[in-house]
């Protein structure tokens, strides 16, 4: 994997490929790996994968890993690249981050696709019990570090059935994800983004962020959008009634059911996720190099 340097760390991507660039982001518990089976099956464009900030193959600075921080190293990697014309997709924490970039740089981006993505804040009522139960623990001192960091059961369950998805992953691609995450300090960064979840207002620098892009998700009508919804899995983000929430607030919305599939939905579904991007992208003509700007840019 190629890297580059942002704001003094390296960062790795895979870059394969060639035309406009679509940028795919991954979320918590991953890294540029759960898009290994999901590239393969998109139709053109140059294909950038990064790892994350603290995540995967790229640096981990002393830092705390809130949003904010993966946003500032992100568009230090962005414009390391001299990226335009991008078509963001996003899994995750990965789908917030691209939003939030779109909103904070319109004139470089041509299209959104969101899946599992948390889209809006939340209440702590508005969770299942399980998840409450879950988040109320790792928000809690001692017991988070103890669920997240003295051992990787938090991440081993993301990708085991019952837990993240449908069906346990093989065992070398369990290593795979298990290996950018050896120690307690490299899952840090594990911990920090699953206390960022937004509930009841806070973390209210996330909240100011998450209202910002959706004003601009609301009012770029001519920036193409994508949601992928799945179902069969407790674990999903995005539910029926969170997909009619972003039909509602965000313009030029499509939505696709890629079938059942766990929250990682990469790891169940990758060539469903793949044949709804191309088949999107396509009609669209975002595989084509941009040949007049959008109204947001005028």
């Amino acid at each position: 994997m190629p890297e580059t340097t942002a704001l003094g760390s390296p960062m790795y991507y895979a870059d394969v490929g060639e035309g406009p660039p679509f940028l795919f982001l991954h979320g918590n518990c991953g890294s540029s790996y759960i898009w290994r089976r999901v590239l393969p099956g998109i139709g053109g464009g140059r294909l950038l994968t990064p790892d994350l900030i603290g995540m995967g193959r790229s640096g981990k600075p002393d830092i705390p890993y809130s949003f904010a921080d993966h946003a500032r190293y992100l568009d230090a990697w962005a414009d390391a690249l001299q990226l335009e014309d991008v078509v963001l997709v996003g899994h995750d924490w990965g789908g917030t981050l691209a939003c939030d970039w779109a909103a904070r740089h319109p004139g470089r981006v041509r299209g959104v696709v969101l899946m599992e993505t948390i889209v809006k804040p939340m209440a702590w009522d508005e969770l299942q019990p399980w998840a409450r139960a879950r988040c109320e623990a790792i928000s809690t001192p001692g017991t988070g570090e103890e669920m997240v960091l003295a051992q990787d059961l938090y991440l081993r369950h993301a990708y085991t059935g019952g837990g993240g998805v449908l069906t346990t992953v093989a065992d070398a691609d369990m290593a795979a994800h298990l290996a950018p995450y050896p120690t307690p300090e490299s899952r840090r960064p594990l911990l920090a983004w699953a206390r960022q979840i937004p509930l009841d207002g806070r973390p209210a620098e996330l909240v100011a962020r998450m209202r910002a892009f959706h004003t601009w998700m609301a009012a770029s009508v001519d920036v193409p959008k994508l949601l992928l919804t799945f179902h069969g899995s407790p674990t999903l983000l995005l539910g029926e009634d969170m997909a009619a929430w972003c039909a509602a607030h965000f313009a030029g919305l499509e939505t696709v059911s890629c079938g059942a599939a766990g929250h990682f939905a990469p790891e169940d579904r990758p060539h469903e996720i793949a044949a709804a991007v191309s088949a999107w992208a396509g009609r669209h003509r975002l595989f084509d190099h941009r040949k007049e700007p959008t109204t947001c840019e005028q």
